[in-house]
C-alpha cells in the first residue's frame, strides 16, 4: 500500500522559545546578585513566562508559514499521486498485452525494467521532496529561534526579569503553575507581530 504523506504538521515552538536565564543586565544599581533569604532561596528574583499555546495560536507569522507549508505539502503529494497513476496505467497496459501474447518476452522484460526504473524515480523523488521540506521547515525553525532571541533581549532591557520561562498546556512547560499576573505573552505576540509587520512592509519599499 502506497503512503505518499510527507507526515509535517504545523511548526512548534515548543523547544524554540528562548528561555533568558542570568539575563545580561545590572541586577540592581550596585549590580550584586539577589540576596538568599534565611531559607536559602533567592528572594527578589523577577520572573515571567509565555504562553506557548497562545503565542503559536496569534503569532501572525507562523500562522502564515504553517499555512504555506500545508500547501507546500499538498502540492508536493499530488504530485507523488500523479506519478504513481502513471506507474500504474502503464503497469496495467502492459499485463493486458502479456494476456493477450501480443508482447514478445524481450518485450516484456523491457517493460519491467521500465516499471522498475519508474518506481526507483517515484521514491527517490518521494524523498527529494521530503528532504526539501524538512531543511525548510528547519531553516524556519532557526529564523524563529533567532528573532526570539533578538526580540526577548530587547523587551527584557526595560523589564529586567531573571527568567522568562514557556508554558504550554500540551506538555513540556518548565513551570508547574503559573501566576497570571507574570504573563507576558500578549507583549510577546504584539511584539513579534510588529516586527513582522515592519519586516514586510521593509520589503515591499
Amino acid at each position: 500500500m502506497r503512503n505518499f504523506s510527507l507526515m509535517f504538521s504545523g511548526i512548534s515552538l515548543l523547544g524554540i522559545l528562548l528561555f533568558l536565564s542570568a539575563c545580561d543586565y545590572k541586577k540592581n544599581n550596585s549590580g550584586s546578585a539577589p540576596a538568599a533569604n534565611a531559607s536559602g532561596l533567592v528572594s527578589g528574583v523577577r520572573i515571567a513566562y509565555v504562553n506557548i499555546d497562545s503565542l503559536e495560536s496569534h503569532y501572525e507569522l507562523l500562522k502564515k508559514r504553517n499555512e504555506e507549508f500545508k500547501g507546500r505539502q499538498a502540492q508536493m503529494e499530488a504530485e507523488l499521486e500523479q506519478s504513481y497513476q502513471q506507474m500504474q496505467s502503464k503497469g496495467e497496459a502492459m499485463q493486458k498485452r502479456a494476456q493477450s501474447q501480443s508482447m514478445s518476452q524481450s518485450e516484456i522484460e523491457s517493460a519491467q525494467k521500465q516499471l522498475l526504473l519508474m518506481q526507483q524515480s517515484l521514491e527517490g523523488r518521494k524523498q527529494s521532496l521530503t528532504d526539501q521540506l524538512l531543511k525548510e521547515r528547519e531553516d524556519f525553525q532557526k529564523e524563529i529561534k533567532k528573532k526570539l532571541d533578538s526580540f526577548l533581549e530587547t523587551y527584557n532591557k526595560d523589564k529586567k526579569y531573571d527568567y522568562i520561562l514557556s508554558y504550554s498546556s500540551a506538555g513540556g512547560s518548565t513551570i508547574m503553575f503559573a501566576n497570571k499576573q507574570l504573563e507576558i505573552t500578549k507583549d510577546v505576540i504584539d511584539g513579534m507581530n510588529a516586527l513582522a509587520k515592519s519586516e514586510t512592509d521593509g520589503k515591499k519599499k
